[in-house]
């Protein structure tokens, strides 16, 4: 567009959603700035971290879309990286592994028949009963597998996620993890094996039986990306802490930002695509906004977790992308086991690297402890577990991820909403997308779309796409085959003015 030339940009976050803006933006000629505040690592909680040459997946990222637009600009990014790769999960529960996502006849028969008659009739209670209105996540899940069911497979793993009872979990975090799916529909999904033609576009997002991944890891995509855009003229800047967003007379934005040494640097632009957590973003805005404002983002909470890796010899003790710890005797919420996401991931084949996740609050005791008891408490519990053997552990190191999680408690939407009304009344041109962006709990293709959407309404000098919505189609969220959907065109998406202009534009080449 002819406009492009005249307009700058700064993408605060060098995450998904702050790489894809800038990327597309680069593209259309947009003079574009990435601040990034890790001094090393691009990707956000995508990143590939590293250790001795081995590869680390910061969370587990399964590249797998429902939008054909993801999808494609993937393969753009990098077009010769990807393998894919089978999806295997299941859950440690009672010294036995059980498929996850359910499937009734391995989760009842591994149970016995007294625990899984338990089971179905807690299941059958509340089909007769079930709750009008879920209020939590203990509500939500119990309606769709029952009481007894929650209380085994659902009920541990998830306290130690949150750090909260189920019952402080509003609903709609279950909605999103776990949509569609229910005891009677894996009980369907184990009677009648899924079809693999065109009809695909209608099963569950989580039965998805395979994935793509980059070769190492979801950093090697964004480290492709962020090379990209310095060679087509932007920038990303490593090492660089957002520390006021001040709104000038002329009505574009000043971000000054300072780097490690403690040095400020100021850019003055058009337009701030953010991706720093709502709650730091409302800190640093000028002029200063109102008071209920400011309580509103305080409010916000976020979860925080670390990745202890440990380097074992391999002894094939399982083939899962990861499995759920739901066993209350240890710590530890997941365990990766990196070389089924890649073996390129791991450099030695007689070797494997497990990435063992503790859940936690940044600057609590767990988070605050020292790296060698931190491999050793990982090292015990995976003895513990009979996973592997004391021996076979020859290395270990750790990874820290703050504000990995944006909290979904009773008071967030309401939190989240003065903060948007806010925005929207006092700052034009400033963009938030992404997970912490926009305080929610998204995946890695979502965040990239609040993007795209972005860069669209950017380019176009209005607001065709209403962003926030990208996360309520409840078809895009959670269900859906690669590909299936064109979602960035779904005129439920569309502002009038963008359906305006897909009038105006129809029949266009």
């Amino acid at each position: 567009m002819s406009m492009s030339s005249n307009l700058s940009v700064v993408c605060i976050g060098a995450g998904p959603a702050g790489l894809t803006a800038a990327y597309l933006l680069g593209k259309e000629g947009v003079a574009v700035t990435v601040l990034e505040q890790d001094p090393v690592y691009v990707g956000g909680i995508s990143r590939t971290a590293t250790y001795k040459d081995f590869a680390f997946d910061i969370g587990g990222h399964r590249f797998f879309s429902k939008s054909r637009d993801v999808e494609r600009l993937w393969d753009e990014m990098l077009p010769d990286g990807f393998l894919t790769r089978p999806r295997k999960s299941r859950i440690y529960y009672r010294h036995r592994l059980f498929d996850y996502p359910l499937r009734a006849f391995d989760a009842l028969s591994k149970l016995g028949v007294w625990e899984a008659t338990r089971c179905v009739l807690s299941y059958v209670l509340v089909r007769l009963r079930p709750h009008r209105a879920p209020r939590n996540f203990q509500e939500w899940v119990t309606d769709k597998f029952g009481k007894r069911l929650f209380e085994i497979f659902f009920r541990t793993y998830t306290e130690k996620v949150w750090g909260m009872p189920c019952t402080e979990i509003s609903a709609d975090w279950a909605a999103q993890r776990i949509k569609g799916l229910s005891l009677s529909k894996a009980i369907w999904h184990s009677l009648i094996p899924q079809k693999t033609d065109g009809a695909r576009e209608k099963i569950i997002k989580t039965l998805v039986g395979s994935f793509r991944y980059p070769r190492r890891g979801p950093g090697m995509l964004w480290e492709a990306v962020a090379a990209r855009i310095g060679r087509e003229g932007g920038e990303v800047l490593m090492g660089r802490r957002v520390t006021a967003l001040g709104r000038r007379a002329d009505g574009r934005w000043r971000v000054t930002a300072r780097d490690r040494a403690g040095r400020e640097q100021h850019f003055d632009c058009d337009h701030v695509i953010s991706s720093m957590p709502m709650r730091d973003l409302v800190g640093v805005v000028a002029p200063v906004l109102p008071d209920a404002v400011s309580r509103a983002a305080a409010g916000l909470r976020y979860r925080d977790f670390l990745v202890v890796a440990l380097v074992l010899k391999d002894r094939n003790i399982f083939d899962d992308n990861w499995i759920y710890i739901h066993d209350p005797d240890v710590k530890v919420g997941r365990i990766q086991n990196f070389k089924s996401w890649s073996p390129d991931m791991v450099p030695d084949p007689a070797l494997n690297c497990y990435g063992l996740e503790y859940f936690c609050f940044e600057g609590d005791d767990l988070w605050n402890a020292p790296d060698d008891a931190l491999v050793r408490l990982a090292s015990a519990e995976l003895v513990k577990l009979g996973l592997v053997t004391a021996g076979d552990i020859v290395d270990g190191t750790v990874v820290r991820q703050p504000k990995a999680y944006p909290v979904y408690d009773g008071e967030y939407q309401d939190q989240v909403a003065t903060i948007r009304q806010a925005l929207d009344a006092h700052c034009p041109n400033l963009h938030p997308v992404g997970r912490n962006g926009m305080h929610k709990y998204n995946n890695q293709d979502h965040a990239m779309m609040t993007a795209m959407l972005t860069v669209r309404n950017i380019m176009a000098g209005r607001r065709l796409y209403d962003v926030w919505q990208v996360n309520q189609d409840a078809e895009y969220h959670e269900e859906g085959q690669a590909g299936s959907r064109q979602t960035i065109d779904a005129g439920r998406h569309r502002t009038p003015a963008a359906r305006e202009m897909a009038q105006a534009t129809a029949g266009e080449a």
